[in-house]
């Protein structure tokens, strides 16, 4: 799957083999920045593979080796306006990212900046090339990260270090982001794919329905109270004693066999 701007120019692709979506922002000249029309892009796949029987896991990427994402389009921010931002476009689309219902992984390939960054963050797991490096620095342009960051900052790495990354603009490299819990891992760049690809496997060989509902129980818990957060997970868990994969899972543990899960 290819979209296309109005030059006939890709701007994302989507490559799926064997339960994985690959989405690639392929703007390498500009370090792949998040035009408008790159955010439609990326919204009009994220509704193509949200019905794809096909797909298991999403994975997020950039073209080239040197950026993952380097933030919003400098030129059209600079023309942005008070509409712009209470139409909020593009945290719309990353709230549309974090709810996805499909586990997603960002492979961050490069420098992650701005939405570059708050795209990854939206993501369920983020993994980095040993290249890597993440910041918030809109307040250098005399705005603030606005498509969840200073909201999912805090949440992944604390209040104190998210404060000094938004308030300083700080970058903070592959092995830094792993330390303070913003990435899980870090490989070398050219096995950054392939870890992805490892993930997901792991991933994919879990029953989906249990996958799918762990998903919206940690999100739901995140912004209610314990007990509340317990509840649904109380009722997540009731719902899937009564599903077929439970029983294919369980009784292939018995067997020692290897569950063939269907998704029911």
């Amino acid at each position: 799957m290819t979209v296309a701007d109005g030059t006939g120019t890709a701007t994302v692709t989507v490559e799926v083999a064997d339960g994985l979506a690959v989405v690639t922002i392929r703007r390498p000249e500009v370090h792949n920045a998040l035009s408008a029309q790159v955010l439609a892009d990326l919204g009009s796949a994220l509704s193509a593979l949200r019905d794809d029987e096909e797909v298991g896991v999403v994975v997020f990427t950039g073209a080239g080796d040197r950026a993952f994402a380097a933030g919003a389009d400098i030129g059209e921010v600079r023309d942005y306006t008070l509409q712009t931002g209470l139409d909020a476009q593009i945290q719309r689309l990353f709230d549309e990212v974090e709810a996805f219902p499909k586990p997603t992984v960002a492979a961050v390939n490069g420098v992650a900046l701005g939405g570059g960054c708050e795209l990854a963050m939206a993501c369920d797991i983020r993994i980095a090339a040993e290249t890597a490096r993440f910041g918030l620095p809109e307040t250098a342009l005399a705005v603030l990260p606005g498509a969840g960051g200073t909201q999912r900052l805090a949440r992944l790495v604390g209040t104190g270090r998210a404060v000094e990354m938004i308030l300083t603009g700080r970058t903070v490299d592959a092995e830094e982001a792993r330390q303070m819990g913003l990435v899980t891992a870090v490989v070398p760049g050219p096995q950054l794919m392939a870890e992805a690809r490892r993930v997901a496997d792991l991933v994919l060989a879990k029953g989906p329905l249990a996958v799918r509902l762990a998903k919206l129980v940690i999100r739901t818990g995140m912004d209610a109270d314990q007990r509340t957060g317990q509840v649904v997970e109380r009722l997540a868990q009731a719902l899937l004693y009564t599903t077929a994969d439970k029983q294919e899972g369980t009784t292939a543990f018995l067997d020692k066999r290897a569950p063939e899960f269907r998704g029911d």
